[in-house]
């Protein structure tokens, strides 16, 4: 079907994402119907349609995109050859990098019980690549005789829930900057994995 004159796909298919993840969010897929994005769009119901198969689409198409954005600015950060400073590095980049995506940090999380059989693999795949590099991290600590823990992939669901639940809690403009709970947390980290 052809799009309607002076309609912009680069415009609509954005704003029908950053309505979807904002009413995700706030009521729960579950609870957000396809006419109600689109009521938020300022479209017709059957104009979403054009951008997306369905709700299951856009759900899994969001946590999608915010894994490979993850995986993409992982890949930007400077190799460490040290273990240790790749663990901080890792750390303040995993604080840093969810807080300024706290909706869809809330939805890769909260609605993932949402997702079809293989959509949900697929996210599943996304998110145990991340987890394998901070495996490998306290694996080469390990070895190196950095860090002391009886079993680095227990470690690394422990630390990124820990890193995670900043998001809960944290606020600008509060007690403490993100700057000064990144050092916080880094030296409970570093702590946690014997260094």
């Amino acid at each position: 079907m052809a799009r309607k004159k002076n309609s912009s796909g680069e415009i609509t298919g954005p704003r029908i994402r950053a309505v979807a993840l904002d009413l995700f969010a706030q009521h729960g897929y579950a609870a957000v119907s396809m006419r109600q994005i689109a009521q938020g769009v300022g479209v017709q119901a059957g104009a979403l349609y054009l951008y997306t198969p369905d709700k299951q689409s856009l759900l899994f198409d969001l946590m999608q995109a915010h894994l490979a954005e993850l995986h993409a600015a992982l890949a930007e950060l400077p190799p460490c050859p040290d273990a240790c400073a790749a663990l901080e590095q890792f750390t303040r980049f995993h604080i840093r990098f969810h807080r300024a995506r706290e909706k869809a940090v809330f939805i890769a999380y909260m609605e993932l019980r949402n997702l079809e059989p293989e959509n949900f693999a697929r996210i599943e795949e996304m998110r145990r690549s991340y987890e394998a590099h901070l495996e490998g991290i306290l694996q080469r600590g390990v070895a190196a005789g950095q860090f002391t823990l009886p079993d680095a992939k227990l470690a690394g669901f422990a630390l990124i829930a820990m890193l995670t639940g900043v998001n809960t809690w944290y606020r600008e403009g509060g007690r403490l900057s993100l700057e000064r709970v990144e050092d916080i947390y880094w030296d409970m980290v570093r702590k946690a994995v014997g260094a």
